[in-house]
C-alpha cells in the first residue's frame, strides 16, 4: 500500500506545475487581504452558472487558462485520489498566497487528457522526466468544462466543535465526468471581485486505486478498538481534542447487523485542514441519527504515530488518502463512500443511504 498522500499541496509546488503557462508563475504581491478573508463568513452556496466562466469548446486547457484575466497566485488543494470512469466528486480547498483559506470564491474546474507515452519512448531524465513532459503536453490537449463548484460549510453546532483554530471552514466540490481510465490534467479558474484568475492543477489518475471498496460491494471485515481494549485511555484510539465517542462498538460486532458509519481520519496528524472538521460533523450526526446507525471513528497510524506506519484497518480498505467515509447497511454492503472533506448535508445523504435499505 502506498503511503498516505499529502493532499494540501503547497503554493510553491503549484507554481512549478504552472511553468511555461502564461497565467502561471510565482512572485509578486497577490494583493489579497488575508485578514478580511479569514473574517468572512463561511457559508454553503450552490455552484455558480457555467456561463460565469470561459467555455472550453474548441480550446485547449492552456487556452482556457489564458482566457482568465490574471494568474491565481494561491493554491487549489484536493484531498481526493480515488477516481473511476464516469462521475466523480472532486473536493478541494482554496488558499491565498499567505496560506489563508478563501471561503467564498467562485470556482470552476477543467480537464484534459494526459497523452500516453508511445511504447519504447524514453526521455533523458527517465520515467519522471517523461511524466513531466506528458503533463506539459496535456495543456495543449482539448479541454472539457467548465465544472463549477458548490461550497459546503464544515460548521457544526458549538457543542460538537473541537479546538483546531487552523481547521478548514468550507469544502468546495464539483462532479467531474472523467470519460475513461488514465491520467487527466486539471485546471481551475476562480472568480474574485469580478476578476477571473487561472491556475493549472496536478493531474488525477482514473483507475489507480481500484481496490478501495465501492458502493454495492461487501464491506471488508475489520476490528476497531474500543475503550475497553485500551483500558479506557481514549488518547490511544483518537487524536481528537476533546476525544470523540465514536468508538463504543467494535465494527466487526456491528457488521451485517446494523447500519454503520465508518470514518477514517486523524485530526492531529492530518496532512490537510479537514480531518478535525469532518470528525466534528460526524459527532453531530451521531446525535442526530441517535440509534439508527453505529458511528465508528478509525485513526490512521499505528499507536497514533506517523513514524510507525498506517494501521491494518486502513490497509484492509486500501486507502491512499484520508479522511474517508464509508456508510454500510445492515446487510454489510457499502451504501456510500465519500473521500475528502464533507459537511452535514453530504453526511446526512450518506447515512440515509445506509439506513434506508
Amino acid at each position: 500500500m502506498p503511503p498516505m498522500r499529502a493532499p494540501h499541496l503547497a503554493p510553491a509546488l503549484l507554481c512549478l506545475l504552472a511553468s511555461g503557462l502564461a497565467v502561471g508563475g510565482c512572485g509578486g504581491d497577490s494583493g489579497a487581504d488575508s485578514t478580511s478573508r479569514s473574517a468572512r463568513p463561511a457559508q454553503s452556496r450552490p455552484a455558480p452558472a457555467k456561463s460565469e466562466f470561459p467555455s472550453a469548446h474548441g480550446r485547449t486547457l492552456r487556452e482556457v487558462l489564458k482566457a482568465a484575466d490574471a494568474r491565481f497566485e494561491g493554491s487549489v488543494a484536493s484531498s481526493a485520489a480515488v477516481f473511476y470512469p464516469g462521475k466523480n466528486r472532486y473536493p478541494f480547498a482554496v488558499f491565498d498566497r499567505e496560506d489563508e483559506e478563501i471561503v467564498d470564491a467562485e470556482v470552476a474546474l477543467y480537464f484534459a487528457k494526459v497523452p500516453t507515452p508511445k511504447p519504447g519512448a524514453r526521455s533523458r531524465s527517465g520515467s519522471r522526466g517523461q511524466a513531466a513532459k506528458a503533463q506539459a503536453q496535456a495543456l495543449d490537449q482539448p479541454a472539457r468544462g467548465p465544472f463549477p463548484a458548490a461550497i459546503e460549510s464544515l460548521a457544526t453546532k458549538p457543542a460538537f466543535r473541537s479546538g483546531d483554530e487552523d481547521a478548514a471552514r468550507v469544502v468546495y466540490a464539483t462532479d467531474l465526468h472523467l470519460p475513461s481510465a488514465g491520467e487527466w490534467r486539471l485546471g481551475a479558474i476562480l472568480k474574485e471581485d469580478g476578476e477571473l484568475k487561472g491556475t493549472p492543477l496536478p493531474s488525477v489518475v482514473v483507475g489507480e486505486f481500484e481496490r478501495v471498496p465501492r458502493p454495492g460491494q461487501a464491506a471488508p471485515r475489520i476490528h476497531t478498538p474500543t475503550p475497553q481494549d485500551v483500558g479506557g485511555d481514549l488518547s490511544r484510539i483518537t487524536t481528537r481534542i476533546p476525544p470523540d465517542d465514536q468508538n463504543k462498538v467494535d465494527y466487526a460486532d456491528a457488521l451485517g447487523k446494523e447500519p454503520i458509519v465508518l470514518l477514517f481520519a486523524t485530526p492531529e496528524f492530518c496532512q490537510s485542514r479537514v480531518c478535525g472538521p469532518v470528525l466534528d460533523v460526524a459527532e453531530q450526526a451521531q446525535e442526530e441519527f441517535d440509534d439508527e446507525a453505529t458511528f465508528i471513528h478509525m485513526e490512521i497510524y499505528n499507536e497514533n504515530d506517523p513514524g510507525k506506519g498506517v494501521r491494518p484497518q486502513v490497509r484492509k480498505f486500501h486507502l491512499p488518502t484520508e479522511p474517508f467515509l464509508f456508510t454500510v447497511d445492515s446487510d454489510g454492503v457499502i451504501a456510500d463512500a465519500v473521500e475528502g472533506a464533507f459537511g452535514l448535508n453530504l453526511m446526512h445523504e450518506a447515512v440515509d443511504k445506509a439506513i434506508a435499505r
